[in-house]
Parts: C-alpha cells; structure tokens; sequence
C-alpha cells in the first residue's frame, strides 16, 4: 500500500516514487527517534584466515522485528562490509557504501518498510594471529577472542563462550584500566572503614578485596565456567602452553 500510494503520489514516476519512500522512512525515523530499542542482533563475521573478525550490533523495539528476515539479512550484510572494508569505527561504518547507498540511509529505508525504530548501536573489531568468533542466545550476544597463536577450535569456542557467561573487564590484571582500580580500591577502602576496622589496616584489608575483584573480574584469574576447580589460565596451558589471549570483544544487546 505504501507503494502505490507513493506511485500515485509521484504520478506513476518510479524514480519519484523511491524518493518519496525514503523520505517517508526518514519520517517514520524521526517520529520515533525517542523510542527504546533493546531488541535485535549481533552479528559477527572473521576474515578466511582467522586474523580480524568485526561486531554488528543492529537495534530494534521489538523481538517480532528481530526475527524478521530482512532485518537480518540486512545485519549480516553490513557486517560482511565492515570486514570486506576493514572499517574502524561506527561512524565510518555508518558511511559506508552499500549498493551504492550509505548504510545509514539503508537504515532508513528499513524504518520506513518495518515501521520501527532501528539503529546501528555497536560495532567492535578485533585483529590478532588467530580470532575466534562466538555467538550467543539467537543474535543476543557476540563476542571475538583473539590469542598469540591457532587454537583447536573448541577450544577457542570455549574462551568465548567464557566471555560471554562471566563478562569480564580485561584480560588479566595488568590490563585492567588504571580509573577502574582506583575507584574499586576506593570502595573497597570506604567498606572497610564502615565494618568499624582500624585506620591502619584499611589500606592491607582494601588490598585483599582488589585482588578479589581481579579475579572475579579478569578473564585469566576467572574460575573457568565448564570446570570451577582450574582457572582460565590453568585450561589454557592444558592446551597449549605458549598461547595468550591478547583481547576481547563483547557486545550484548540492551
């Protein structure tokens, strides 16, 4: 219907008539640019050699939306760009040409056909020797694991899937960003003060609870997820001993 209204209106002009479409996506768009959009999908794509893998996250208002499949055709589309283009950021990526379109007015021209508020809200990339993608929950979560070396695959599935379930900030310890360890030590050193302890042992007593938090918090320190007795260090080295993970990727719709 929304076809042959824009026929009539443009006289029977098909180039008339897209543009009249377009604009009438770019409307639906902005009437419900304050709408909330906690659905959608995660996509992710690696290069054949396994060294660069890129995130998608494509938005949505409704899990009906997600499930339709021009919605994510489209997903994989512009995540198969991204990589093809080794595009660097959201920005740039929301620029890129698609069949000779930028993918933010393609967004548009979904809005109009869909209805919905639909946004690009994510995108990560990662590059490293070997990169492993993980997708998680029908679209919902998505993360890339990248180590010094090729793993066997399960193995690299398993890092992932980690990252996915336990969400942690950094790698290890020494990765952690110097503001996030001040405000935890900050808290923790407030907690302290709070149970009535001395002064004097706020400092040693705040000590513990961070490296608590390291390893709760750091992906190697971590309990791994399919056996709590070894750590992620410890599964790593019963697989390869010289293999490091160098980074991480998550992106979680919401």
């Amino acid at each position: 219907m929304d076809c042959r209204k824009a026929l009539i209106e443009s006289n029977g002009d098909f180039e008339k008539a897209i543009d009249y479409l377009r604009k009438h996506g770019q409307k639906v768009a902005a009437k419900r640019s304050d709408r909330e959009t906690k659905e959608g999908v995660v996509i992710a794509e690696i290069s054949d050699d396994h060294k660069k893998g890129v995130l998608v996250c494509l938005s949505c208002e409704t899990d009906f939306v997600a499930k339709n499949e021009d919605f994510v055709s489209f997903a994989r589309s512009v995540t198969r760009l991204a990589l093809k283009q080794d595009i660097d950021s959201l920005e740039a990526l929301q620029h890129a040409q698609l069949d000779g379109e930028n993918v933010s007015d393609k967004i548009n021209d979904l809005v109009g056909k869909i209805g919905e508020k639909i946004t690009l809200s994510r995108y990560e990339r990662l590059e490293a020797p070997f990169v492993a993608p993980y997708i998680h929950g029908n679209y919902r979560m998505g993360v890339l694991a990248g180590f010094s070396k090729q793993i066997p695959d399960d193995a690299a599935k398993d890092i992932a899937m980690q990252i996915a379930a336990m969400n942690p900030i950094a790698v290890d310890q020494d990765n952690v960003p110097a503001d996030v360890i001040a405000r935890e030590k900050e808290i923790a050193i407030e907690q302290v003060k709070a149970e009535g302890k001395p002064a004097e042992m706020a400092e040693k007593i705040a000590m513990g609870k961070l490296n608590k938090f390291f390893k709760e918090s750091t992906l190697l320190a971590q309990p791994f997820v399919k056996d709590n007795n070894q750590t992620v260090t410890a599964y790593l080295k019963s697989i390869d001993a010289d293999v490091k993970v160098t980074g991480f990727k998550r992106v979680t719709l919401g």
